[in-house]
């Protein structure tokens, strides 16, 4: 039996697992086991728990391990446990395994006893990658004619899920039963509550299943690089294909899908296919018969079917005799294809007249297209998603990029760069708020408000609680009015603090700072209040019905109402939502990032090994650790992290005496280094250069009138004699009176100094204008 996949939106996949075991029967529908491997730390801690380390020195024990790690890394790429960390000598894990350090472990029989670290770490060794637990496969169903349990091994989970661990392959294969993978898919789910958000807040229904597929604003978005979250299109290789081939009709969306392949693009077949779209090249067919199979994609086999329609059309098979041979060439069975290949020609050439040299040239063409076609309804299905996802982000952005957020709010890497796309739409993302927020992101006029439930310190159920009771009685007034009317069993020091920090009550509370200084007062205020209520007193005013104005004076903040810095405020946002969201350390350099990088650093995944790339952004990580031939030099490992995501880099100790004073916590600094890809989605950068923004300049020559190739060539020279690592930005005059703005070569940088600008102003009096500006002032004020 064949595997079937199908995507589902991941909220309703159990809905249809559920109704799968309604029509088949319980004991004929299970699902498959999966099993969790001890990672090195897991292993190290299991070990100590249960020689009974304290919890405090596992701990830090457990934190030697990654650093020894990495440190294995620089002398294997395939380095991953702590049997691979003992090969080599520099790290702390390597120094106290030679030195069989004693951990203490006094008990109150023995104060003095102590467990062998030696001992620790070989057991450790000993047990990691074993398989500990069980879980559930996250796709797969198995339903069976017979009860499972006649047939294969099955057990409950602890959850009463019923489950096999019988090998997949067995079960399809030998045993004939039906496997199906029910696949939980984001982008289905974030459709939907799109269509929801646009319902509820705009009050139109979006029918999201019969979109028009001719909407020429989505298709000039794409045409204009706009993929990112788009479904399928948002890679930065995809993206670059999808500016090539401007895509106008449904058609090519689903060419897209099908060619970004390393087959179609290694093979020349991507490029073919551009070149027919845009007439570059004439589109020209095999047979005349041909061209309605091959028409919607420019005369180029892309699709599978298309294979079986040309054996159908040109040799007179069936159906099920084309399909055959579709399944030879994607085994190569040679001996095979050579029979398929002369009867082919032959009633090509008999029944349509069609020349044997074309029917051979023709039959080559579709083995060697064979080995990178596509499933066109799998290609139109996935096409259909991401036009769906490109319309309703072209339509409705704000709705839109709510739902995506929402989608990937436990991946950072993914909402950072959503967050800073938002922003390129004039979207602002803001900060929680007690009385806007939902549980995820919700729209908030032309804005996106941040959801309760990202708060760190603050459950669901407290968010809930809090949405329930504003909807049902009201915005809140104040922090005291919050504390008041919700339940004291939700509301704690913890909670407020996070809700403080997060900046959830900026919007009816001045300050920050003053509300965090003030937690226990307020506590104690209103918990003195609710035991009031609770014995029954109630005040002369209140139980009269007039408001309470001498009453509302004990519900005033002590002291001071200083805020916070933006500093502080930006790490509070980091440690609470983890995201810098009020403002953030790089926004300043926002407008400068693509003249001064080569590449995002979500871009660097579709980047080659060992290419040279720059890079600009904030050090949030680093540490340090000797090298193996010298234990007086070091390495250092920072991570770097930009407005779309972070990287790790690797300063090794011939260059680390040049950067160690740049490469510190907290510092913004442009890096230049080669890529290294350390497996799937891992990836390093080896520092070469680096650059601290703090002091760093700009310096704008603006053209004023029209400059000779002579007089160009004096500017370059002057540049040159001031050479230096700070950029020059050239701003070039437009006949409608705008400008265009050139980032010069590192190799025209210069060290900025009011000689420099004398100089040239000097040479060229009323040809330039040069000034120098911070780095961090706004490119738009330059």
């Amino acid at each position: 039996m064949p595997d079937i996949d199908i995507d589902f939106c991941y909220e309703k996949r159990k809905q249809v697992i559920d109704y799968v075991v309604q029509k088949y029967g319980e004991d004929k529908v299970c699902q498959i086991i999966t099993f969790g491997t001890y990672a090195p730390k897991a292993a190290f801690k299991g070990i100590a728990r249960i020689m009974k380390v304290p919890f405090s020195e596992s701990n830090r024990l457990t934190g030697l391990i990654e650093p020894a790690i990495d440190l294995a890394k620089t002398h294997d790429d395939k380095a991953e446990w702590i049997k691979d960390a003992l090969k080599y000598e520099g790290s702390e894990l390597r120094k106290l395994y030679d030195e069989d350090y004693q951990i203490p472990c006094p008990t109150d029989d023995d104060p003095k006893k102590t467990v062998s670290y030696k001992k620790l770490i070989d057991m450790s060794c000993a047990i990691e990658g074993y398989k500990c637990g069980t879980g559930t496969h996250a796709a797969g169903i198995i339903i069976s004619y017979a009860p499972l349990d006649t047939i294969i091994p099955v057990q409950p989970s602890k959850e009463g899920i019923v489950q096999t661990g019988y090998p997949p392959h067995e079960v399809t294969e030998v045993l004939s039963l039906l496997k199906m993978d029910f696949l939980g898919l984001r982008n289905l789910t974030m459709i939907h509550k799109t269509a929801d958000m646009v319902k509820h807040y705009k009050n139109v229904e979006i029918d999201v299943d019969n979109l028009p597929l001719d909407d020429e604003d989505t298709y000039k978005m794409l045409t204009r690089g706009e993929t990112i979250g788009v479904f399928q299109l948002e890679s930065q290789g995809m993206t670059n294909l999808v500016k090539r081939l401007k895509p106008d009709v449904f058609e090519d969306i689903g060419a897209l899908v099908a060619l970004f392949r390393p087959g179609p693009l290694g093979s020349g077949m991507v490029d073919d296919f551009v070149a027919r779209k845009h007439g570059l090249k004439a589109v020209t067919y095999p047979h005349p018969l041909l061209e309605p199979i091959l028409k919607d994609t420019y005369g180029t086999i892309v699709y599978q079917e298309q294979i079986m329609q040309i054996f159908q059309t040109l040799a007179d098979y069936t159906l099920g005799q084309a399909d055959m041979v579709r399944r030879m060439m994607g085994k190569k069975k040679v001996e095979e294809m050579r029979k398929q290949k002369d009867k082919f020609v032959e009633l090509a050439s008999k029944n349509h007249g069609m020349p044997e040299e074309d029917a051979n040239t023709l039959f080559e063409q579709i083995e060697k297209f064979a080995e990178y076609c596509f499933n066109r309804s799998h290609s139109a299905a996935y096409a259909f998603v991401a036009y769906q996802t490109a319309y309703l982000k072209c339509h409705y952005p704000v709705e839109y990029l709510s739902a995506l957020l929402s989608s990937v709010a436990d991946r950072k890497d993914q909402t950072q760069l959503y967050i800073e796309e938002a922003g390129k739409h004039g979207i602002k993302v803001l900060p929680p708020d007690i009385n806007k927020s939902y549980l995820e992101y919700a729209p908030d006029g032309n804005n996106i408000r941040f959801g309760l439930a990202a708060i760190k310190q603050v459950g669901e159920a407290v968010c809930e609680a809090i949405i329930k009771e504003r909807e049902e009685n009201g915005e809140f007034r104040n922090i005291f009015d919050f504390c008041k009317r919700i339940d004291t069993k939700f509301v704690n020091k913890k909670t407020l603090e996070g809700l403080i920090k997060a900046g959830a009550f900026s919007n009816i509370e001045k300050s920050r700072k003053q509300l965090f200084e003030n937690i226990e007062h307020i506590l104690d205020v209103t918990a003195k209040e609710a035991k009031d209520r609770a014995m029954g007193q109630v005040s002369l005013f209140a139980s009269a019905g007039v408001e309470d104005s001498f009453s509302d004076a004990q519900y005033s903040l002590l002291g001071s109402d200083e805020e916070y810095t933006d500093r502080e405020i930006q790490e509070f946002e980091k440690e609470f939502l983890g995201f810098y969201v009020t403002s953030h350390p790089l926004f300043s350099l926002r407008d400068k990032l693509p003249f001064l990088v080569s590449h995002r650093i979500s871009e660097l995944n579709n980047v080659n090994e060992d290419a040279l790339v720059t890079i600009c952004g904030l050090i949030t990580a680093t540490r340090q650790i000797p090298t193996k031939k010298d234990p007086s030099k070091f390495h250092r490992f920072i991570t770097l992290e930009d407005l779309t995501g972070k990287v790790d880099c690797a300063c090794f100790s011939k260059n680390l005496p040049n950067f160690a004073d740049i490469l510190q916590p907290e510092k913004k600094v442009v890096i230049t280094g080669r890529l290294q890809h350390r497996g799937e989605d891992q990836l390093s950068v080896v520092i070469e250069d680096a650059k601290s923004i703090e002091n760093s300049n700009l310096l704008t020559v603006s053209l004023l009138d029209e400059i000779k190739y002579e007089e160009l060539c004096g500017i370059k020279n002057i540049l040159a004699k001031h050479h230096g690592d700070d950029p020059v930005l050239i701003k070039m005059p437009n006949a409608d009176g705008s400008n265009t703005r050139i980032m010069t070569s590192s190799m025209f940088w210069v060290t900025s100094t009011n000689t420099l600008v004398n100089n040239l102003k000097s040479v060229f009096p009323d040809k330039i204008d040069v000034k120098i500006d911070s780095l961090d002032v706004p490119l738009e004020t330059v």
